[in-house]
């Protein structure tokens, strides 16, 4: 299966009541050999429109950061936890996540990312529930994961704050930014291993 193959199965998919109220599935977008994978929370409303993931105000301030790492869009795969926008913005509940993490095990499978990094801390939650966020920011884990056909070592995952609560918080904002800088070093790291 490829994952063209794969959004078109998460396109039709009614597991929970959020099917009834988006617009439109947002699977996730990229490069189908990408080494990144960044992972969001939940579409929003321009994404929900869309169809694409991160196209709204933080999805621009992402595309900067990818910039100032010499990488576009177009390189990384970019996809979220839930794969239909939650009404009103609202977190996503619990059955919510459990309906679509099946898909987001699927693509995680098939892009065999080298580095999978966490937007925010309920992407995180969803592989690294034991920390806090303040706690593994710009810090690289390694961990088995039921479900993610990993090397024997496991995957290594990177944790970021979300690029939207940057947007309004100017130290935090410095802070994602200098832990995006570490993202070069980290997939060389990877691959010399």
């Amino acid at each position: 299966m490829t994952l063209k193959d794969l959004n078109q199965k998460i396109a039709s998919c009614q597991k929970c009541p959020l099917f009834k109220t988006r617009t439109q599935v947002v699977p996730g977008k990229g490069h189908p050999k990408a080494e990144i994978m960044f992972i969001g929370e939940a579409p929003g409303q321009k994404e929900d429109q869309t169809g694409e993931p991160f196209v709204g105000a933080a999805g621009k301030f992402l595309n900067e950061m990818l910039e100032t790492i010499n990488l576009k869009r177009e390189d990384v795969y970019i996809a979220n936890v839930c794969k239909c926008r939650p009404p009103n913005n609202r977190d996503p509940l619990p059955e919510e996540v459990i309906a679509c993490w099946p898909w987001l095990l699927e693509q995680i499978n098939l892009l065999q990312p080298k580095l999978i990094v966490t937007l925010g801390r309920h992407s995180m939650e969803r592989f690294l529930p034991s920390f806090k966020i303040s706690q593994i920011h710009g810090k690289a884990l390694r961990r088995k994961i039921e479900g993610i056909h990993s090397s024997a070592k496991g995957q290594v995952f990177y944790t970021l704050y979300h690029p939207a609560a940057a947007l309004y918080n100017g130290s935090m904002r410095e802070t994602l930014i200098k832990d995006f800088q570490r993202i070069p070093k980290l997939i060389k790291k990877i691959k010399e291993e």
